[in-house]
């Protein structure tokens, strides 16, 4: 989540009455055609393949990097900050390129941060090379970091984009692009699972970062040129109103509980149940697969009866809260751990998650 397009931090990129107006004249809205345009089609393309690459690079070290980190002298403290120094930097980086993606152009920043990405996993496939220590942490945070920086101005690109392009069915969109967040999340455990089990670390890193790769070129061909409008106000402004600050803690939390499984589901999974590295990238499908199948609805209704939006917030944080208690289970619930409710937990928790943050880019746009 803590790539999710329904961040707002990425909202002052587009100006605000092209977002909500359509043309950015006062009172005109613009007619929602009832089939899509050649360009918005190839706009949908290019946006769901950063969806689906993001995602993927971002889920595809859970089943066994924190096994191979062990095996480097690396703690779970440290191996937990090279998880999260992902989310983090995806933060301060869009704040920056959110401010300058007028002058560096949207089409531009959506390329190349789609090429540096790409080579930057396929060096993380050469990391065990490195020796173990010091130089091993510190290769694995400039690598780490250098992939959220370059996803986060190709996402931010897309999210401007996906605004200009679609300014009256936003939260729709985004709900259907999720599918394909979903399916990066869906794929990318049981494929790295299974490709190191198979092969070993490196073609894990080497096959995603050449499909990544491809995409390039793709994306230099079909995805149309938008020109983007300076906002009139700061992002500062926005954030301190107090409804965006409310909807941005509940997109930290949630994207919190996302980052909290990557380095320790995959360790609990292995000593609790004895699973081999392929199995585990499959436990992790139940959460990835419910979010991407719900968050199309989620979208839909949030679209479409606008009053449900806070609701669909309120229950999908409470059963997400719920689901927490139950994932290990905590110790004052006196259940025993059994690997059928863990895949449960995790699917209802992919369901209340996306029925939380879909909602939350059209409330915060309607806020701008």
């Amino acid at each position: 989540m803590c790539h999710s397009v329904s961040d707002p931090r990425r909202l002052p990129t587009v100006k605000n009455n092209s977002l909500l107006k359509g043309d950015g004249s006062p009172g005109s809205v613009r007619e929602i055609p009832r089939r899509l345009s050649r360009e918005q089609i190839f706009v949908l393309i290019s946006a769901a393949s950063i969806n689906f690459s993001s995602m993927m690079c971002y889920s595809i070290l859970g089943p066994f990097f924190p096994t191979e980190a062990e095996k480097k002298g690396v703690s779970n403290t440290v191996t937990g900050m090279i998880f999260g120094c992902y989310a983090l930097f995806d933060l301060l980086a869009s704040l920056v390129f959110g401010k300058y993606l007028v002058h560096i152009g949207a089409k531009f920043m959506f390329v190349a941060g789609l090429l540096v990405s790409g080579g930057v996993t396929i060096l993380f496939g050469v990391l065990d090379q490195v020796p173990e220590g010091p130089v091993f942490i510190a290769m694995c945070f400039l690598v780490r970091i250098t992939d959220a920086v370059s996803f986060s101005a190709a996402i931010t690109a897309s999210s401007s984009i996906l605004a200009k392009a679609f300014p009256n069915n936003v939260a729709t969109v985004l709900g259907c692009l999720e599918i394909f967040s979903g399916l990066g999340l869906v794929l990318g455990p049981p494929l790295g699972g299974f490709l190191y089990q198979s092969f070993g670390y490196e073609v894990p890193f080497i096959f995603l970062g050449c499909i990544v790769l491809l995409m390039v070129p793709l994306n230099m061909c079909i995805l149309p040129n938008y020109e983007s409008d300076p906002g009139k106000h700061s992002f500062w402004k926005l954030i301190t109103l107090p409804k965006v600050a409310l909807i941005s803690f509940v997109i930290t939390s949630l994207s919190s509980c996302f980052g909290f499984l990557d380095p320790t589901l995959s360790l609990f999974v292995l000593e609790k149940f004895n699973l081999p590295a392929g199995y585990v990238g499959l436990v992790f499908l139940g959460l990835a697969l419910s979010y991407a199948i719900s968050s199309p609805l989620v979208g839909l209704l949030s679209d479409k009866v606008p009053r449900l939006r806070k609701w669909l917030l309120v229950f999908g944080s409470l059963i997400t809260a719920g689901c927490y208690m139950l994932l290990g289970p905590a110790p004052v619930l006196h259940i025993k751990s059994q690997l059928w409710l863990l895949v449960l937990i995790l699917v209802i928790n992919g369901i209340s998650v996306g029925m939380s943050s879909i909602p939350t880019f059209l409330e915060v746009l309607s806020c701008a």
